[in-house]
């Protein structure tokens, strides 16, 4: 593994040494503030609520991949701020697989596209940015990926995975990626650790009373409209069931404008006690508008609990009506407060698909299955680049 910044101690994985004189210190100075002044000319048109947009450019460039240890197959992840893609597919000659996280890579900027279908044509207009102009920043960033991945593409040096269905067919669909072999493998999870546990007495200690039905919302921050928090709280206002408690976990306690009974936890580090907390809960909900293969209901579902979520994204590649959960309509907050109810009000069933879903994780979600997956790709690649 190569990396930009190292968390652990493991000497399989090498990060990138940044450190340059100072003449390179100089020119990233003025590279900054050139990159800076593209994007903030649209500060003011820019809509509220949305993610970062990415310009496809790094201040390291061609440094990173001067520093790239020597490989047979090239595995890029999400590269956004480390890897530039122009000298990186002019500079190798190996084959790459690139696993997509979002859809930036076929994106002129954007990484959810929020109903805008430019990226199918060559961007421009992008209404991320607010802009009007067929030649703005998107059309740029789409510009210089579409000459940076040209070659690799054409001879067959580059091979796209994407973790859920949803994703691939918008690659396939997108101008950038149209001509490259597209392959789905779905993400993973220690299915060891992620297990259903024992939560007695847990309900007492959080003070949630011991009629009521236990909703669990999972998110870093409720202020990324993408995760559609505010539909979820729609949703709750008009419930019928009155014993509910919503738990939440996440960097940022949501403000919640209902009556529910709520209960937040804060970030949670360790994957042990969030499997704690995913057991405790009878019914995991995940409103997002926009989602690629959320591993919030992986872990819900390998804990035992179903999901109710929207038919959106890579959410209903997991989440199976009469299965392992239930889906709503998207956007559709009536749809939404009706599947909970529905789910609520059947502890049989409910029971049902919480223990469907650990099979299904069993079988199609390990660490196993989605090694040997990759394993497969790589060894195909190596065999065709052997033969020339």
């Amino acid at each position: 593994m190569f990396v930009r910044n190292k968390d652990s101690r493991n000497e399989d994985v090498r990060v990138y040494d940044r450190s340059s004189g100072w003449l390179e210190r100089l020119k990233d100075r003025f590279k900054r503030r050139w990159l800076n002044r593209r994007f903030n000319r649209y500060q003011e048109t820019r809509p509220e609520g949305l993610e970062i947009f990415s310009q496809a450019r790094t201040l390291d460039g061609h440094r990173v991949v001067d520093a790239l240890p020597d490989a047979d197959v090239y595995n890029l992840h999400w590269i956004r701020g480390f890897i530039d893609p122009s000298p990186f597919f002019q500079q190798t000659q190996q084959p790459v697989v690139w696993t997509l996280h979002d859809m930036n890579p076929f994106t002129g900027g954007c990484h959810y596209n929020v109903r805008c279908n430019q990226y199918r044509e060559s961007c421009g207009q992008c209404p991320q940015l607010g802009s009007t102009d067929e030649n703005d920043l998107s059309r740029s960033v789409w510009s210089r990926k579409e000459r940076a991945y040209r070659e690799a593409i054409e001879n067959g040096r580059l091979e796209v995975v994407a973790p859920s269905e949803w994703l691939a067919e918008e690659a396939r669909r997108s101008t950038l990626f149209t001509e490259a072999p597209v392959h789905v493998i779905p993400y993973s999870l220690d299915h060891e650790t992620f297990h259903p546990r024992n939560t007695e007495g847990l309900r007492s200690a959080l003070s949630i009373p011991a009629d009521h039905r236990v909703l669990l919302f999972v998110a870093d921050s409720t202020q990324n409209r993408r995760k559609g928090f505010d539909l979820l709280q729609d949703a709750l206002s008009g419930l019928d069931d009155e014993a509910v408690t919503l738990v939440s976990i996440g960097s940022h306690e949501p403000e919640l404008e209902v009556s529910v009974p709520h209960v937040h936890l804060g970030a949670i580090q360790s994957d042990v006690l969030l499997s704690v907390f995913y057991s405790l809960a009878d019914l995991f909900v995940i409103p997002s508008r926009q989602d690629n293969l959320p591993n919030t209901v992986l872990e819900s579902m390998a804990c035992g609990t179903p999901v109710v979520g929207f038919d959106t994204g890579g959410i209903p590649d997991m989440v199976r009506p009469g299965e392992t959960g239930w889906l709503a309509e998207p956007n559709n907050v009536r749809s939404l407060r009706e599947r909970i109810e529905h789910a609520l009000s059947d502890d049989v069933a409910r029971r049902r698909r919480g223990a469907r879903c650990r099979d299904v994780v069993e079988e199609e979600y390990t660490l196993e299955v989605q090694a040997r997956a990759y394993k497969s790709l790589y060894e195909r690649l190596l065999e065709e680049e052997a033969a020339g």
